[in-house]
């Protein structure tokens, strides 16, 4: 544990010490955030923070290769490998973007293309889980679903990033969630604690703090698309990873719940982008819009509506991600009713945060008919 956290405290130093640096970069080399109409920004805010969080990534990496735990998840596989190739491509991709603006079909192609590479140096999926057996993927079925899976955690974290903050909070606390269970995962089968998924989960946990320093309302300095798609990347490797350590074919073919738990928690900790996703292609569809064509509907924005000032929409963004990534946990560690009881408590008090703004004007209304 000792040098997860280490190597979280590498990832989370350099790319604060390095955000600065790139902030004037990008202020030399004019690479703004426009202001437009959908976004809440209204100054001029330099971008290619991504840069910053890459540093930090390859910073993290490089001391967790030198550590006597941690070096053995370098030694036995190349996953590490192509996580970097991945993590460069798709960097190079986003900062493109941020300075001269590529259509949605350029970066997404460019997307696959890192994924792709990443998947043909051995972070791929080799088989899918089920309970009572497993099943066995084709190269070419394990690189395609590899694919998507990254193009799609890419463009639901790039979706989701309109707020200061907002992503990389949202990140941070999905990685943390693949931490503790991968970690736990470990522990529970006695296996060795070095494991690519908990070390990519802590590594992205660190540049998503450090940066955080820099991008907390108000921003210095945002992401911009390097560090979003770097993110989603990263996310996507995470869950990649994590989803081939379970053995299901210890659970019975009738015993679901258990078995499924741990492809749910992934899944849960990137639900709300994926939503946010899914909610805009339906609205933009039946407005006879393009599904990429950007608009002031996402979640955050609503929030925004209902009369939640900046910093607070931020936060219950947070809190419902971390009720929905720690709730599907709890539901794999503690006993079943605890787990409910604790996930409806939490979902109970985000709905009525989420309505006070309302709620309060009512009430004031009232006292003042009154």
């Amino acid at each position: 544990m000792r040098e997860y956290l280490l190597t979280l405290l590498v990832a989370a130093a350099v790319t604060y010490l390095t955000a600065g640096l790139v902030r004037a970069f990008a202020v030399r080399w004019g690479v703004f955030a426009e202001i437009r109409d959908r976004d809440v920004h209204d100054t001029l805010t330099p971008r290619l923070g991504g840069v910053a969080m890459y540093l930090g990534l390859a910073a993290a990496l490089l001391v967790a290769g030198k550590l006597p735990l941690l070096r053995s998840v370098f030694e036995g596989s190349d996953e590490v490998r192509a996580l970097m190739t991945g993590a460069t491509l798709i960097c190079l991709l986003g900062a493109a973007d941020d300075k001269w603006g590529l259509d949605a079909l350029t970066k997404m192609a460019g997307q696959a293309v890192a994924a792709g590479v990443m998947a043909l140096q051995g972070l791929v999926l080799l088989w899918l889980p089920w309970p009572g057996q497993t099943i066995a993927l084709d190269p070419v079925t394990g690189t395609l679903l590899t694919i998507l899976i990254v193009v799609g955690v890419v463009n639901a974290i790039n979706f989701v990033d309109g707020l200061d903050g907002l992503a990389a909070g949202i990140v941070a606390i999905a990685a943390s969630a693949f931490f503790v269970f991968s970690y736990l995962l470990s522990v529970e089968n006695a296996s060795d604690r070095a494991l690519a998924p908990s070390l990519i989960s802590a590594v992205i946990v660190g540049v998503c703090l450090g940066f955080l320093l820099h991008n907390y309302n108000p921003a210095l300095i945002f992401m911009g698309d390097a560090g979003s798609m770097l993110l989603g990347l990263l996310l996507a490797a995470s869950t990649i990873a994590l989803t081939g350590r379970v053995d299901y074919r210890a659970f019975s073919s009738t015993d679901l719940a258990p078995a499924l738990l741990p492809l749910l928690l992934p899944l849960a900790a990137i639900s709300l982008p994926f939503i946010d996703v899914l909610l805009a292609v339906v609205r933009r569809t039946r407005a006879r819009r393009s599904p990429f064509a950007p608009d002031k509907r996402h979640l955050h924005h609503r929030l925004l509506e209902i009369g939640h000032s900046h910093r607070r929409a931020v936060e219950l963004m947070y809190a419902w991600t971390f009720v929905l990534a720690y709730g599907v946990l709890a539901l794999a560690l503690l006993p079943l009713g605890v787990a409910l009881a604790l996930c409806a408590a939490g979902f109970a008090g985000l709905v009525l945060f989420v309505r006070w703004p309302r709620v309060r004007a009512r009430l004031s209304s009232a006292a003042a008919r009154d």
